[in-house]
């Protein structure tokens, strides 16, 4: 119908029109896919959430074994814009398949979603930065001088882009339809929580894989450490937890260390990463689970997947960041969930009254749902393309 309607334009002139009279968007997404990290469960919500919407969502390339159920395609001249999400160089197609994105595709529908922040001077943060040539091979001018020959117009996945030329967009959402326990009230989600007859396998589990969260992740076991085992087994799943990997030390990168002698006083388990899918499900068997930014992102106010999807586990999510940061992605109800420098005191509280907290986790739902939904997300996404 679409194509009927505006048969009498031609180009880019009648793909303006039709999108001006808000039309079904149709929107190709490039970039590398894996089970196991980076936006894979953010992109299938754009697919499923754009289906529903009434767009046609894709991801360019072939198909993939390990995501059988994504559409995956070839077929640029059908689409309306490429969005390339980027965090690795290898989030680039290679060639012949970026050279047919470029030459099918004209440069201003073509969009870069910056998830780390690469699209910035050199900027370094305690162990983190955001460009490093000896890891990636690519120096700080490579990534601008790459992003502008791309694509016309960069986003972030920050309320605050520090470059003019950057538009805010959060990217990632939360999808209340994947909360796995949707409690009615916050007294049959503390009911619930604290055994109703069970117990949880664990007191606190963290899903992320081993960069740069190293001193986070420290800092929070050694303020756990009073509690004494009490609060139960304690998990770190995801790649480089066991032991120091090899091309850390050889590269001399401080930010993937571990402490075998402080995971043994706290009986820290340490296990592989798993798929994206089964994230959730894992986390809700644990009464806690906190959720960092890296500190370059703290600085840079970037959000990943994890700031929205830890709360659609059943699981009190700990908000390990600074309290700017939660009033302004999610919201004032949240705040009881931020302990600060007070987490001992936070968390023997919490287990001693957990109805109060489990109430502060449901308003936080409703808001995120309210805020940061992804239908709403998406919505914000068409407008962007349209401006």
């Amino acid at each position: 119908m679409r194509l009927l309607f505006v048969s009498n334009l031609a180009g880019s002139r009648q793909r303006a029109f039709a999108l001006k009279w808000g039309a079904a968007m149709k929107l190709l997404f490039a970039t590398e896919l894996t089970r196991h990290a980076r936006s894979t469960y953010t992109l299938t919500k754009y697919v499923e959430v754009g289906k529903a919407l009434g767009h046609d969502v894709a991801l360019f390339g072939e198909r993939s074994a390990d995501l059988p159920l994504l559409p995956y395609t070839l077929d640029v001249e059908k689409f309306d814009f490429v969005i390339f999400v980027i965090h690795v160089p290898s989030d680039f197609p290679d060639l012949p398949y970026l050279a047919r994105l470029l030459d099918q595709m004209p440069k201003d529908r073509r969009v870069i979603i910056d998830c780390l922040g690469r699209y910035n001077e050199t900027i370094r943060v305690e162990h983190d930065f955001n460009h490093l040539e000896k890891l990636d091979g690519h120096q700080g001018w490579e990534w601008v001088e790459g992003f502008d020959a791309v694509a016309s117009r960069i986003l972030q996945p920050t309320l605050k882009p520090l470059r003019s030329d950057v538009q805010s967009f959060l990217f990632h959402a939360f999808h209340p339809g994947a909360v796995v326990r949707p409690y009615a009230t916050a007294a049959e989600a503390a009911h619930a929580w604290a055994g109703n007859g069970t117990s949880k396998p664990y007191g606190l589990a963290y899903v992320g894989n081993n960069w740069q969260r190293w001193t986070q992740v420290r800092k929070l076991l050694e303020q756990i450490e009073p509690l004494n085992g009490s609060l139960g087994r304690i998990v770190l799943v995801g790649w480089d937890w066991s032991r120091r990997p090899e091309w850390a030390t050889q590269l001399g990168i401080e930010a993937v260390n571990v402490d075998p002698l402080l995971f043994g006083r706290l009986g820290v388990e340490t296990r592989d990463a798993i798929p994206f899918n089964e994230v959730n499900e894992f986390i809700g068997q644990a009464k806690f689970s906190p959720i960092f930014h890296r500190p370059l992102f703290q600085k840079l106010g970037l959000v990943t997947n994890r700031t929205f999807e830890t709360f659609c586990a059943d699981t009190i999510p700990l908000l390990m960041l600074p309290e700017e940061t939660v009033r302004e992605i999610h919201g004032e109800s949240a705040l009881p969930l931020a302990p600060g420098e007070q987490l001992c005191d936070r968390l023997g509280d919490i287990m001693r009254r957990p109805e109060v907290y489990w109430e502060a986790v449901l308003k936080t739902r409703a808001y995120l749902a309210e805020h940061h939904s992804y239908r709403r997300r998406f919505d914000e996404l068409v407008k962007i393309l349209n401006a």
